[in-house]
This record gives C-alpha cells, sequence and structure tokens, in this order.
C-alpha cells in the first residue's frame, strides 16, 4: 500500500467541488467559488498531514463534453485491431492530440483520477440525470478507481436523489454519503471520512484518524468559543463608568457607555469569526442580522429589551419606581439615573435594597453607570445563536450569516453566580481604563464558560 492517500474530486462543472474541499479543509479561501459553470480551470491541491500518512484532496475541473469525449473514445477504440481494456483506451486518448485541445479539460481531470487512489464523485442533486452525466460516470469508471459519490445540495426539498442512485448504481458505483456542502450536519466531516474508511479499507486507520481528529477540533473549538462569549460577559456585566447625577451629564454618560458595550460586543463577533475561519463577509453588519421584525438589530434597542426581561423590581416610592423603572428597561439602564424624571434614583431587580452603599453615593452627587441585566443576557442569547450559526456553517457559504428568531429562554430565574459577581468588580472589566489582571476574574470567566456549556439555546 502506498503510505499515502490521493483522493481527486471530480465531477461534472458547477456541482459544488471546491465548494467540499473547503468545507473539509475549514479554508473559505481555497479555490475559486461562482455561481457560473467552469470556474475551477486547473488543478489544487491540499494535504492533510497524519502520524502516519498524508491525505492529499485534489480540486479538478468540471467535465463540460463528457458525449463528445465519449464518442471520441469509441472512435479511437475503433481504430484498434483488438478491443483495449478501459484504463488502455484512456492512456491511449491521454496520449492523443485531442487531450491537449477539445478535450483539454477532461485530460486533466482523467490523468489527475489515475494518479489517485480514489475519486470523490461531486453531484448536484438538485439536477436531474442526462445522457451527458450517464457518459461522465461511464468514462470516469474506466479509469477503473474506486468513485464514492457525494449527493450534494441535499437541504432542497426538489431533488433527484432516486433518480441519481439509479444512474450510479448503473455504473457499479455503490457508495454515496449525502453531504451538503453548504450547510453540511454538524458531524458531517467526520461521518464522511469513516464511510469512506469502509471503501478504502487499506486506508481504514488513517481515515479514522482524521475522522477523530475532526470530532475533537470541533469539541475543542466550540468550548473555546464559549470562553470568549464568557470574557465578553464578564466584561460587560463589571464595567462601570462613573458619571454626575444631573440630567444631562447621565445622557451624554449612558451615550458612552451603550458605545462601549456595542463595541466589546462586536470585538466579541470579530474574534469569533475570526476563531471558526471565517471573514468579515460572512458577517458584514456591525450588529447581528435576527430574522423578522420581533428584534431590532441594535444591542439597546428597547422592544428587544422588553422581549427578554424577566421581571422590574420593586423599591421604595413605588410610583416613582414603576417608571424609573421602565426607563432603565427601556433604555438598557442599570443603577438607576440620578431622577430624571422626579428625583428620584431607581435600579433595576431589587431596588434600594440591594444597591447599599452605591445608592449613598448617588445621594452625595455621583453614579456609576452599567447595562442592566437584560442586556447582558442579550448579549448571551445572540453570542449563543452565532456560535450555534458558525458551528454549523459550512465554509462554501457564500450568504451572510442570519440567526433565528426562536430560541430558548435564558436565565430565568436570575443570573449566573459570576456575572453576578461581576457587577462588584469593575476592575474585572477590559472595557474601561481600570482593568487589572485577577485570578477570580480568570475563574469567574472559566466557572460561567462551563455554564454556558450546558446550555441548548435552540
Amino acid at each position: 500500500m502506498n503510505s499515502n492517500l490521493k483522493l481527486a474530486v471530480v465531477g461534472h462543472t458547477n456541482t459544488g467541488k471546491t465548494s467540499l474541499l473547503r468545507t473539509l479543509l475549514e479554508d473559505k479561501s481555497f479555490g475559486e467559488v461562482e455561481d457560473s459553470p467552469g470556474t475551477t480551470k486547473a488543478l489544487e491541491a491540499a494535504v492533510i498531514p497524519l502520524d502516519d500518512c498524508e491525505i492529499t484532496l485534489i480540486d479538478t475541473p468540471g467535465f463540460e463534453d463528457s458525449e463528445g469525449l465519449r464518442d471520441y473514445l469509441e472512435q479511437l477504440q475503433s481504430y484498434e485491431d483488438s478491443r483495449l481494456s478501459n484504463q488502455e483506451l484512456i492512456k491511449k486518448f491521454l496520449k492523443s492530440p485531442e487531450s491537449t485541445r477539445r478535450y483539454a479539460q477532461e485530460a486533466r481531470v482523467l490523468h489527475q483520477l489515475l494518479d489517485s487512489t480514489a475519486g470523490l464523485y461531486v453531484i448536484d442533486i438538485r439536477d436531474s440525470v442526462r445522457s451527458k452525466h450517464r457518459d461522465e460516470l461511464h468514462i470516469m469508471s474506466m479509469c477503473g478507481r474506486p468513485l464514492i459519490a457525494i449527493l450534494n445540495f441535499m437541504h432542497s426539498e426538489d431533488n433527484f436523489k432516486d433518480e441519481w442512485n439509479e444512474a450510479l448504481s448503473d455504473n457499479n458505483i455503490h457508495l454515496s454519503i449525502e453531504f451538503d456542502t453548504v450547510a453540511p450536519p454538524i458531524d458531517g466531516t467526520e461521518m464522511l471520512y469513516k464511510k469512506l474508511s469502509i471503501v478504502l479499507s487499506s486506508y481504514d486507520q488513517p481515515l479514522k484518524q482524521l475522522a477523530e481528529r475532526v470530532a475533537e477540533q470541533r469539541t475543542s473549538r466550540k468550548k473555546a468559543a464559549l470562553s470568549l462569549l464568557a470574557e465578553a460577559l464578564v466584561d460587560i456585566a463589571s464595567y462601570k463608568y462613573p458619571s454626575k447625577t444631573d440630567e444631562e451629564s447621565v445622557r451624554e454618560n449612558w451615550e458612552i457607555v451603550q458605545n462601549n458595550v456595542r463595541k466589546r460586543e462586536y470585538k466579541f463577533n470579530s474574534d469569533l469569526l475570526k476563531h471558526y475561519r471565517f471573514t468579515e463577509e460572512d458577517y458584514p453588519n456591525k450588529h447581528i442580522p435576527i430574522e423578522g421584525e420581533r428584534w431590532g438589530s441594535d444591542l439597546f434597542n428597547p422592544s428587544t429589551l422588553k422581549e427578554i426581561s424577566v421581571h422590574v423590581g420593586s423599591g421604595f416610592a413605588a410610583g416613582a419606581m414603576t417608571g424609573m423603572a421602565l426607563d432603565v428597561l427601556t433604555a438598557g439602564l442599570s443603577l438607576g439615573t440620578a431622577a430624571l424624571f422626579g428625583g428620584i434614583i431607581g435600579s433595576m431587580a431589587g431596588g434600594a435594597a440591594k444597591l447599599g452603599n452605591r445608592l449613598k453615593a448617588k445621594y452625595q452627587g455621583y453614579q456609576e453607570l452599567s447595562v442592566d441585566d437584560n442586556v447582558v443576557r442579550l448579549v448571551a442569547i445572540r453570542g449563543l445563536l452565532l456560535i450555534a450559526a458558525l458551528d454549523r456553517r459550512g465554509h462554501a457559504s457564500t450568504s451572510p450569516v442570519s440567526l433565528p428568531s426562536e430560541y430558548k429562554t435564558l436565565w430565568t430565574k436570575g443570573m449566573p453566580e459570576e456575572l453576578s459577581d461581576a457587577r462588584g468588580h469593575p476592575e474585572w472589566s477590559s472595557i474601561g481604563g481600570r482593568h487589572k489582571t485577577s485570578e477570580a476574574k480568570r475563574e469567574a470567566t472559566k466557572g460561567l464558560s462551563k455554564e454556558l456549556q450546558k446550555i441548548e439555546i435552540l
């Protein structure tokens, strides 16, 4: 057995061959993907090193004139006194003048297939089986290499899966793998390698090793993503901004707080995209796009905060407190404002009883502004939804990330202990100028990350 495994990705033009490789390699920069035929003109390869061997994936141009080539092969056979074997006929074609002229693209594909261990034949099952496809299958099977069919675009309701399975069977291709390159199943890549290990039994161990590596990388990538979110949430929950208590100062400083928190969420989004090896093109908007009209795109959209709020706390001076609670809720401001509408200082979730020294400080002419729990909760929800979306996103996808409007409720019985503790440690926040590295913050972030791992947001 050759220690190295070569897999040629073959098929008709514009079926998703390069997209398959982008998804398997988790590299959206590999090759060129366009919604037009014949995008790939030359061979391009990627090598995956393993313990005892390496696996090479080769992208090939698409077949364009299989019907003409089959006629030409029959013509070449007619010139012979005795019938050539299938491989002999293919090799004779590769030495013919037409292999560098009319059928130059097909010749590159067949030459690479002969030089490979096996071929991954990519099929766009949204297309019905035509004579050109049957000729294509016949010609490729003449190379004598194992062909594994990759049924692409499985999410399409209008497909010709049964028709394709019949055509594959006619050409003695009995292994097919359903794999949507744009929206692959979450364990799709490892399942593909496991199925390949069945038909390529000589490479059973390296293919299984690769499948295990993919699964381990997916798990560790998800944990690291949740750690990024936990760090952002601790930063936001612990962030406080000092302000005088007059109305103008509070309004000006509250705008600063909002912008700084927006920037922190945006930084998390950017870091997460890089972590999953995506780019700004996958998620071009400054704020997360949410499907439907229920959510606004801005973090501090009043209707959004009302939508996810659990309850408004109660406290002294109930009438004025209710008005202040509504102001806090719709603006996303906690720890009160300096009585913008009546001289009463209020806050979310518990009122005066939980403010302690901070409430006294407000009466002395200053306060610290911070965001309400509902803002932190919203960042958590949007972060979890974005992680789930990127976790399932293929690197061949070209449409922007869009998050679902339906999700499970989060922290309805109160915020996690780590976030509650963060409220009392403004020095934990990297947003303000008071940030100090702290073992306590690291432990809080680590604990919150573990809590996030338990959440199924969808």
